[in-house]
């Protein structure tokens, strides 16, 4: 796929116009672009047919190269990942999927200002890869808070899956912003001088962008290790409470373990085992025993 800018608009175009106009846009798949040795050669690009793990991009001599990854946004998705090679006037995508032209697709359904530049192109098309992600983050923060009501009831099934599911997410979501960062930061340094003043003002617009993106998903781990800390007390809480029950359950039996034990020795001379009332005094002296234990206990709030 070839387009151009011309006119404030994204045109389709041809390979021989790529090659000699500027302001024009490459995309191709991986093996496409290890076919066309001569395009490569013309444009003095490497084949680089190499796995992307992150978010980079690197100054080469006469031109600048990148790479993305983006982590999915849901659960049955995968990462979506590109590389890009921005040189004086053209620009080169590498992309299996179909990332790059959808983002130029809305990138030409929106109204594009008077004096587009391939450089407006670079930095719509940086910012569209953010464009629902703040609102993704905030599905993150409402889901943190249904877990967080759910310990505050005391009913949350599988708080530890859940939790370090989410913990997971948002640690990708934060590398991935930081690798932004850094990218942005490369991009406003302009170490080969491709962009001018206004250009850098975009960039480092973008940058801001991204480290704000990254402020918020810092506060989101935040707020989860918030959460998980809230668990664990509410079970250190729960723990409590059994402990504090078996205490007066024990401290009520004690007494009574003790009168058991002491009318339960062998001695010869016991002269309560021979009273005629014996027995029931020893069972209301118990019934005291509880019935004032109880008292006691509920006075000072134990139960």
């Amino acid at each position: 796929m070839y387009a151009r800018i011309e006119n404030d608009q994204i045109c389709p175009s041809k390979e021989t116009e790529f090659l000699e106009k500027d302001e024009t846009i490459c995309v191709m798949t991986e093996q496409e672009w290890e076919e066309r040795e001569a395009l490569r050669s013309s444009l003095g690009l490497p084949c680089e047919n190499t796995v992307i793990h992150f978010c980079k991009l690197e100054n080469q001599p006469g031109y600048l190269a990148a790479t993305f990854r983006i982590p999915p946004k849901q659960e049955n998705e995968v990462s979506l990942a590109f590389s890009m090679y921005l040189l004086p006037g053209k620009m080169v995508f590498l992309d299996n999927g179909k990332t790059v032209e959808t983002q130029m697709e809305k990138i030409a359904q929106k109204k594009i200002r008077n004096g587009y530049t391939l450089e407006r192109f670079l930095y719509d098309f940086l910012s569209g890869l953010l464009e629902e992600d703040l609102l993704f983050l905030q599905k993150l923060e409402r889901e943190i808070a249904v877990i967080e009501e759910m310990v505050l009831k005391g009913s949350c099934p599988g708080f530890n899956g859940r939790m370090l599911n989410l913990k997971k997410r948002v640690a990708k979501f934060y590398r991935y912003y930081t690798q932004l960062a850094d990218v942005g930061q490369e991009l406003l340094d302009n170490e080969m001088e491709f962009f001018g003043k206004e250009e850098l003002r975009m960039f480092d617009r973008y940058r801001d962008k991204v480290v704000r993106l990254a402020g918020e998903t810092q506060i989101l781990r935040d707020y989860a290790m918030q959460v998980q800390d809230v668990y664990q007390s509410e079970i250190s809480i729960r723990q409590n409470d059994i402990m504090k029950m078996l205490t007066v359950v024990t401290t009520i039996f004690l007494p009574l373990t003790l009168i058991a034990g002491w009318y339960g020795m062998n001695f010869a001379y016991m002269p309560e085992l021979t009273m005629k009332y014996a027995y029931p005094v020893v069972i209301g002296i118990s019934i005291l025993i509880v019935v004032v234990s109880l008292v006691v206990f509920k006075k000072k709030r134990y139960w």
